[in-house]
């Protein structure tokens, strides 16, 4: 078990209710220092509560939740000092300059360094006497990055970051993640849609489904616990796969914790991305959110 020092989240058995709506039903999740971790499902699955519950913008009905060794709830404004959140939707004020907006946060954030803010800014076609509301989506998304790698803050969390951004600016921002804010020491926990588009920065993926995590892996024991095979539509499988669908080029099935070497002799083998995995895992029901978890 991790230690604290070591634990940025630990969740156990989150529940919380709306009505009838589960949100979340047991949710379990622990993100470890230094880590991205992809929380990845379909709409009404619980993600949105459960960043709001980590966030402290939301009560839980029960469970133990500690972020940053802090309860969110009843510590926000401690906890906010190290926890920096980007939105799918713009929450910066739009009737502000881009440099009343700064001046603003130097003057209230204690680990904000406005001329590091200043300094990113720079590098884009953002000027500081720009209304923040007449800026575009791509815009508003890199004014909001460059405040937020001016936080240093110890953990980030990121709601559809790039939601409505095109291709050219999306990799920007992950790359720029990368580059200049991920040190090894900070965390990230990350939702989206474009699943393919940040796999390949992910240390640790979470697959939600009815407010519950149905799976929880480190990246790297995916390829060691999870096998694609295609193969003829006749053939004979000495394995019972977790999932099973016709594509173009064959039959394709997911198995869990089958050796390569005999599927091998029966067609391609390869790892599957994760949202064929997604679909694998979560079964039936999920096939409706393939389009959004992909």
């Amino acid at each position: 078990m991790l230690s604290e020092t070591h634990t940025v989240i630990r969740a156990h058995a989150l529940r919380k209710r709306y009505g009838t709506v589960h949100a979340l039903d047991g949710l379990d999740l622990t993100v470890a220092r230094g880590r991205i971790v992809g929380l990845i499902g379909p709409n009404g699955s619980g993600k949105t509560t459960a960043l709001r519950a980590l966030l402290g913008l939301t009560r839980l009905d029960d469970g133990e939740l500690s972020v940053l060794g802090c309860d969110p709830f009843r510590a926000r404004a401690a906890l906010m000092r190290r926890v920096a959140y980007i939105a799918d939707t713009g929450i910066l004020p739009r009737w502000m300059r881009v440099h009343d907006l700064l001046d603003h946060i130097a003057a209230v954030h204690p680990h904000f360094s406005l001329q590091n803010a200043v300094h990113r800014l720079q590098a884009t076609d953002i000027l500081p006497g720009k209304k923040i509301g007449v800026l575009s989506k791509g815009m508003h998304v890199q004014l909001h990055l460059a405040i937020v790698q001016a936080m240093a803050a110890d953990l980030l969390v990121l709601d559809e970051p790039t939601l409505g951004l095109d291709l050219i600016y999306r990799q920007r921002f992950y790359e720029t993640l990368l580059n200049d804010y991920f040190t090894g020491q900070r965390s990230i926990l990350v939702t989206t849609h474009e699943v393919r588009e940040i796999e390949h920065i992910l240390t640790d993926v979470v697959f939600m489904h009815r407010g519950r995590a149905v799976l929880t892996a480190a990246m790297e024991e995916i390829p060691q616990t999870y096998r694609k095979l295609v193969c003829p539509e006749s053939t004979r499988l000495p394995f019972t796969p977790i999932h099973q669908q016709m594509s173009l080029t064959g039959l394709q099935c997911i198995f869990r914790d089958v050796p390569a070497e005999p599927l091998a002799a029966l067609g391609e083998v390869s790892t599957p991305n994760l949202a064929e995995l997604f679909i694998a895992v979560v079964g039936d029901t999920a096939h409706t959110a393939e389009d959004r978890v992909a």
